[in-house]
């Protein structure tokens, strides 16, 4: 996967910018957090950015305000996402980044973009993109 297939994605992204709440889903690597890191590059987050796996959430600044990033492959129930208090974030209006968000999805907002990510071998990937109204 070439960086500027991982760039023109990423500005696909945010070229929908109604949408604040992303949906990564994918296997385990195929690039949901690269994707994010040049996502959060293009809007201008200095902050290293890796994948919260531990803490659940990262924050970083970007020039458009706060920018969370999500990571949900270790949690185990909706419970653990409600008691961190993840809801708040989702209702900011401030762009969230989620990996792994199908143990979430039922507190998640239903304005969305899902953003799928396939590996085809090869290291070349295909991409699909979709909005609560087309899911």
């Amino acid at each position: 996967m070439g960086l500027d297939e991982v760039s023109s994605i990423a500005e696909t992204i945010l070229s929908n910018a109604d949408y604040k709440i992303c949906l990564f889903k994918g296997e385990m690597g195929t690039g949901k957090t690269t994707l994010i890191k040049a996502i959060c590059e293009l809007i201008g987050v200095r902050d290293n950015v890796a994948s919260p796996t531990f803490a659940l959430v990262n924050e970083y600044l970007s020039k458009q305000g706060p920018v969370y990033h999500f990571d949900f492959y270790r949690l185990t129930s909706l419970e653990e996402a409600l008691d961190a208090g993840v809801e708040e974030y989702f209702y900011s209006g401030n762009l969230c980044l989620i990996e792994w968000p199908e143990v979430i999805d039922d507190i998640l907002p239903a304005k969305r973009l899902v953003i799928e990510i396939e590996n085809t071998g090869n290291d070349q990937r295909n991409y699909k993109l979709t909005t609560n109204e087309s899911v």
